[in-house]
């Protein structure tokens, strides 16, 4: 996914955070037991603050410096992971503006972090994946996260798959603002579960997003965000949902696939629910709590 020529994202827009050497690394509890990484991944991953991942993962440690993403120019988003956080969440602000207008909320803070790094979920390490915690209305992520998708998850990776990443985790930032946190139970697990419906309705408010963001235009400079998506970054998208469905993950893990744990959804469901929102574009439509097949 190409941001259009002539675009320009204004910086301070992203914090970066990078901790110090002293994180206490990997205290594995929670009853995750000695599954490894990719559980742990399945558990905190794109998780919306539904689990702390500090209190799996026993990541800590203040920051070592503060700094912010400064201004980048289409180009320097197209090639640059940080440039393209920044100004993905730019065209998002500008996409979900009149929904958060409407609920009196702001747009959602972002810290991309090394390490480890401090939230009002509790602290977390680089392995807990993307996040977002309703305490700080803040998105947490390492960049470096992107890596892992493809070479543990076995992701295609590009633009859009991590861009899809961005988009799940500010639609978690409209679902707490909107209430649907509050009148949802994320405390549970299995595959009708409440959980599962959150982060299926953040992969449709994901595509929505991808799905009008060629037509959305910066207000600060007339020109539309992004190049329309051509099939191969759809299909990117696409496979980044895949590759996080709770099913194939924990294939990946060597085990066998029990639904009664998930808490994500599917393979099948997660892509799918991303298509339904980039293809209806409507806010209805992504209505998982009320559907009767997830």
């Amino acid at each position: 996914m190409t941001f259009q020529e002539g675009g320009s994202f204004g910086g301070g827009r992203v914090q970066s955070r990078r901790g110090g050497a002293g994180g206490r690394g990997m205290a594995i509890g929670g009853g995750v037991g000695g599954l490894g990484l990719l559980v742990i991944l399945a558990i905190t991953l794109l998780s919306g603050g539904n689990v702390d991942p500090g209190a799996l993962l026993g990541g800590g440690g203040e920051p070592g410096s503060d700094s912010t993403i400064g201004e980048c120019t289409a180009e320097q988003a197209n090639t640059d992971r940080a440039c393209r956080l920044s100004a993905t969440l730019d065209s998002l602000d500008t996409y979900w503006g009149p929904t958060l207008r409407k609920a009196g909320a702001q747009i959602p803070e972002a810290v991309e972090f090394t390490s480890a790094v401090s939230t009002a979920c509790g602290s977390a390490s680089s392995s807990s994946g993307p996040f977002y915690c309703p305490g700080d209305e803040t998105i947490y992520l390492d960049l470096g996260f992107f890596d892992l998708l493809t070479s543990q998850f076995g992701a295609q990776g590009g633009p859009l798959a991590e861009m899809y990443v961005y988009a799940h985790e500010y639609g978690h930032h409209v679902q707490n603002v909107t209430g649907v946190f509050d009148s949802s139970d994320r405390r549970g697990s299995g595959a009708d579960s409440d959980s599962v419906r959150v982060e299926l309705q953040a992969d449709c408010y994901a595509g929505m997003w991808a799905g009008t963001a060629a037509t959305t235009k910066d207000p600060d400079t007339g020109v539309t965000y992004l190049e329309p998506i051509t099939a191969e970054e759809l299909a990117q998208a696409i496979d980044a949902a895949e590759a996080v469905g709770d099913d194939h993950i924990q294939r990946q893990s060597g085990g066998g696939v029990n639904p009664d744990s998930w808490t994500h959804g599917s393979s099948e469901q997660r892509q799918r629910w991303f298509t339904t929102g980039y293809q209806q574009r409507d806010l209805a439509a992504c209505d998982t709590f009320t559907a009767a097949d997830l």
